[in-house]
């Protein structure tokens, strides 16, 4: 155990010197959700009917959860040029823990969305965003976020080893961000059409989305709370 704690944080090491030598990954995990939040917000914010509810208070979830979707694809292309490029195969053949090759990338990942998310609510607080959460309600938000964050680190860790051209390793991601759009994450499901709401009714994303947004209101999510947790566990496990 402590030989694979070691190895793995030498590896998620040699994997965040990566990242932040990025520039354009940089600006995806922070730059763009929060553009998106502030397109959302003051573009469409003003047209919508939000039921009380403040435009900043209702999409910050939704661009939370579009900064994860986004952030992990360069998880899967790193992974991908790893073994693209004979890295991986040769730190097979070194005397380190196997989990710990896999493990750096999965670290980093959920660190770097982490971070990413964070930057989101703290541009949301300067436009308007005032959380009623109590300590309880954001640590179970934070839960929540961080199962999220790690289910969808492991899709892109599984499109990364499986991919047979760095081109192809972020389409899941790009389908991630389409299951987010047709959800309650930007827009009350009671406003979109009869089909267009049935789906977005079952869509997982709208019980993550409801679940982060009530907790950080200060209100109870209820079943769907456990819907969401649900969901995040069993892609996890798949």
């Amino acid at each position: 155990m402590k030989r694979m704690i070691s190895d793995t944080l030498v590896m998620s090491g040699r994997v965040a010197k990566q990242l932040t030598r990025s520039v354009d990954t940089v600006i995806t995990v922070l730059i763009m959700p929060i553009m998106m939040l502030l397109a959302f917000v003051y573009v469409f914010g003003s047209d919508m009917k939000l039921d009380g509810i403040g435009a900043a208070d209702y999409m910050l979830p939704g661009a939370m959860l579009m900064a994860v979707m986004s952030g992990v694809a360069y998880t899967g292309y790193r992974l991908h040029m790893d073994i693209r490029n004979g890295i991986f195969e040769r730190f097979r053949s070194l005397p380190v823990a196997r989990s710990s090759i896999l493990g750096g990338h999965v670290a980093v990942s959920v660190v770097s969305n982490l971070v990413s998310v964070y930057a989101v609510v703290l541009a949301g607080l300067l436009i308007g965003f005032r959380p009623q959460a109590s300590f309880a309600q954001w640590l179970l938000a934070t839960v929540l976020v961080l199962l999220f964050v790690t289910a969808l680190t492991y899709v892109a860790v599984f499109f990364g080893t499986v991919s047979k051209s760095p081109e192809t390793v972020g389409i899941f991601s790009y389908v991630l961000i389409a299951l987010g759009f047709v959800s309650s994450s930007f827009a009350p499901i009671s406003s979109m059409p009869g089909g267009l709401a049935a789906f977005a009714r079952y869509n997982p994303m709208s019980a993550i989305a409801d679940s982060i947004r009530l907790l950080l209101l200060g209100q109870s999510p209820g079943n769907r709370l456990w819907l969401a947790l649900a969901w995040c566990v069993i892609v996890s496990a798949v």
